[in-house]
């Protein structure tokens, strides 16, 4: 929201500088994001007088002015303009001048004859004929007030204001308005505000006469109200509301539609200017559009409406679409002899789903969508009525339609000093809390604090403690422990992911953080069977792009894409891990059309019937754990020895490994899977050569995918506390021969089951495969340590421990080395 700063000191005297003002307004509540000045752009330029034109002694296009400055003596000035005349009025670039663009003057020469600066056109002041409408547009601006000379040209021309740029909350929408910030300007320096009550002149006739409206669709349409000014003279709008209207981003057009944007910036209410002739029989109608019934809208497009967006229209059909834009034939034109002005108060979700659907977001839509106030719209019309009396730009009607169905209410809330103060930790009194709220607009009725209409935001104890809060001053407000409400903790859950982001933080790998949504290439970039369940995904219905159409499936293409970007900035090693979400879709939101969702009440008895509900129609959701790495020290067992130590920080004991035959992004035989029965916990190796030439990455990449959800379920209880060993230990070393495909984990899961309790670790520390064991063979040798916690093991103990192991092995064809 842009407002001129002198637009503000209308409602609130206020002396300050700009960033005096966008500090304490940003301090109150009212988040300045800018301020700006069009003065700021243009230096050294002033008004001058023309006393003198002759032409260039060696130009036939060039004359030679004579210029008043307010200096001493004229400057001399040549320009190609032919639109002057002695005694013009016309802003002057004078030697060393700044105009806006970084555009710098200086004097010289022009055909041999001295220069001492430049006559200014619109544009090269960054002007149009739409801010002055008697300009001539391809020559010199010549102004249409009297200056005196010299007078700086910011100053004659209106662009010395300042204005600031307000960063509105959505539950704000009272500050949608110059009147609303206006408010929030004078309780902020503590200054009264002077609101300003609409007065409209007696005129003649009779409204009721030309106008009728029936608003037959209560439910969208809050509030109507509408007036007739006949014998419009349309022109432009005096200089000073084409200069606030440009000040606020709007283009001036003439009085009639200004008028309706100047209303809309002061009181935050759109409004429309309707051409009386084109309304059907001089009767509104405020309805539900038919099926297949079209408008063409100002913007010259045609569209298509559908039942579920409001129309204004007349006994003939549409004039306009309700909060968006108005029809073809429903401006202001040259031959326009009677308006209608519109205030009306419509559904803001309505209005949003309307705009979204014909692709046409206005500057009404984005107000209307926010939520105004319906109580606004008789006093911005009668503003309006005003204003036309005021620029002369009519003859108004006397009276207004009003259509007000169910009047807003302003809602009481209890003002209970104690728990304002509890909330906010500080010791305020109920009188001191009325002087904050009751220049806000707010109302005392003994312990009830009445609030204005426009403050629909106004709903409990600590929506009174914000607006206090605000007022005093946050940085005012001491540091206390929160009292009154519950203590926040962490769940089980978030302790478990942050505990396993420290782990992998310690072990060299970095958190990225991808986008949930992707691209279907990016199944094929991992080499997913054509016939994988993880290629049936959500599709968005409004995507951003290609890239982001669906929600992923798994998110290891996203990940990989992270190490692709560290590959291509020429990192020697990368390794990174995200905690990422994976979206299954519901069979049952597959066998839902899209259009049932326009009847949602109706879908939702549908499901119930059924026994479902519309949760059911959500995809689930998986917590999933990506790790990704490439680099000298990266290779499957380092990759596989992370995964282990994860699920050892989880406490999970007891899972096997098996080799890994279906992932087609990984390696064969240089991956595996990781079960804990029957659940799957992990899939980890070397990612395969063809992906990682997909992903523009040269090097070999390990990778991991972790259910984190089957890790969660399956962690330990706690940390279970042991004693240091009173008792020595006993090793032994068994170099054993097996078959090459017999896995290692398989085997030492054997190793395990024979050596009973007393087995205290177990470890490999060699493999060896060649000619003095055989082809197809492979020689490991492990360490196995034995203790007991209540006593020294034997030889015989650990022998006949040992023995059981070799026996065990001697089924699986596992046999010691010789």
């Amino acid at each position: 929201m842009k407002m001129p700063l002198g637009w503000a000191k209308e409602f609130a005297d206020i002396t300050c500088t700009p960033q005096e003002y966008a500090d304490r307004m940003t301090m109150s509540g009212s988040k300045v994001e800018c301020f700006e000045s069009e003065a700021d752009s243009i230096s050294n330029v002033v008004v001058g007088r023309i006393l003198e034109i002759v032409p260039h002694p060696d130009s036939d296009h060039m004359v030679v002015c004579q210029v008043e400055v307010g200096a001493e003596r004229p400057v001399q000035i040549v320009t190609g303009a032919n639109n002057l005349k002695v005694g013009d009025l016309v802003p002057a670039a004078l030697h060393k001048s700044c105009l806006p663009g970084g555009v710098k003057i200086t004097k010289g020469k022009l055909r041999g004859v001295e220069s001492c600066g430049m006559l200014c056109s619109l544009s090269e002041l960054g002007l149009t004929t739409h801010d002055f409408p008697h300009a001539v547009e391809d020559g010199i601006l010549v102004l249409d007030e009297e200056w005196a000379p010299g007078t700086p040209a910011v100053q004659a021309l209106g662009l010395d204001d300042v204005t600031v740029e307000f960063e509105i909350t959505p539950n704000r929408p009272d500050c949608l308005a110059v009147r609303g910030l206006g408010r929030e300007t004078a309780a902020t320096f503590g200054v009264p505000f002077k609101d300003h009550t609409p007065v409209v002149q007696p005129g003649h006739g009779d409204v009721n006469r030309l106008l009728t409206v029936d608003v037959e669709n209560t439910d969208l349409c809050y509030r109507y109200c509408g007036a007739v000014v006949e014998n419009v003279r349309v022109g432009p709008s005096p200089r000073w509301m084409r200069q606030r209207l440009r000040n606020c981003g709007v283009r001036p057009i003439n009085n009639l539609v200004d008028i309706t944007n100047y209303v809309m910036l002061e009181y935050g209410q759109p409004m429309h200017c309707f051409d009386y002739q084109y309304v059907n029989g001089g009767h509104i109608r405020v309805r539900s559009a038919r099926e297949g019934e079209r408008i063409v809208t100002l913007d010259g497009a045609d569209r298509v409406l559908s039942p579920e967006m409001l129309i204004i229209a007349d006994d003939a059909g549409p004039i306009g679409v309700a909060g968006v834009m108005g029809g073809e034939y429903s401006g202001t034109y040259g031959h326009t002899t009677s308006v209608v002005f519109e205030s009306a108060m419509f559904n803001g979700p309505s209005v949003r789903t309307t705009a979204k659907k014909l692709g046409l977001r206005t500057e009404a839509s984005s107000r209307y969508e926010k939520g105004l106030d319906p109580n606004t719209c008789s006093r911005a019309l009668a503003r309006a009525l005003e204003l036309v009396q005021l620029l002369d730009a009519g003859d108004v009607v006397n009276g207004i339609v009003d259509v007000y169905p169910s009047p807003r209410e302003k809602r009481r809330l209890p003002l209970r000093p104690e728990a304002v103060n509890r909330l906010l930790g500080i010791r305020l009194s109920r009188s001191e809390m009325a002087g904050i709220l009751l220049p806000l607009g707010f109302e005392l009725e003994g312990d009830m604090l009445v609030c204005p209409t426009d403050r629909w935001d106004m709903e409990r104890d600590c929506d009174i403690a914000e607006e206090i809060a605000r007022y005093v001053g946050y940085n005012k407000i001491p540091s206390t422990v929160m009292r009154g409400v519950a203590r926040a903790r962490p769940t089980p859950r978030q302790d478990f992911d942050e505990k396993l982001t420290a782990a992998l933080a310690g072990y060299g790998l970095w958190e990225c953080e991808t986008f949930s949504f992707c691209s279907p290439k990016c199944f094929d970039a991992i080499h997913l069977p054509e016939n994988d369940p993880l290629r049936s995904s959500v599709v968005l219905s409004n995507p951003l792009g290609e890239d982001t159409s669906i929600m992923r499936t798994t998110a290891l293409p996203s990940v990989l894409e992270v190490v692709s970007r560290n590959w291509g900035a020429r990192a020697a090693e990368c390794a990174v891990f995200e905690q990422a979400t994976e979206y299954t879709p519901s069979p049952l939101g597959h066998e839902v059309a899209d259009n049932d969702f326009n009847d949602y009440p109706a879908l939702c008895e549908k499901l119930a019937a059924e026994g479902k509900t519309p949760s059911d129609l959500l995809p689930t959701e998986t917590q999933k754990l990506i790790l990704a790495a490439y680099g000298a020290k990266w290779d499957y067992l380092a990759i596989k020895g992370v995964v282990e130590k994860l699920l050892a920080t989880a406490g999970v004991t007891g899972y096997t490994v098996r080799r890994n035959a279906q992932g087609a992004a990984y390696h064969p035989g240089r991956a595996a899977d990781l079960y804990l029965g029957e659940t799957k916990l992990a899939t980890l190796g070397e990612v395969h050569p063809a992906v990682c030439a997909n992903y523009g990455v040269k090097a070999r990449i390990v990778a991991a995918d972790v259910n984190l959800d089957a890790v969660f379920a399956a962690r330990a209880a706690g940390v279970q506390y042991q004693p240091l060993p009173k008792h020595p230990s006993t090793s032994r070393d068994l170099a054993l021969v097996a078959e090459d495909a017999l896995p290692a984990a398989e085997l030492a899961a054997c190793i395990r089951k024979g050596a009973g309790k007393i087995l205290e670790s177990l470890s490999l520390f060699d493999v060896y495969t060649g000619d003095k064991i055989g082809p197809g063979k492979k020689s490991l040798a492990y360490n196995l340590v034995f203790r007991a916690a209540d006593r020294t093991l034997t030889d015989e103990e650990v022998d006949a421990a040992v023995q059981k192991v070799l026996k065990n092995l001697a089924e699986l064809g596992v046999q010691l080395r010789s």
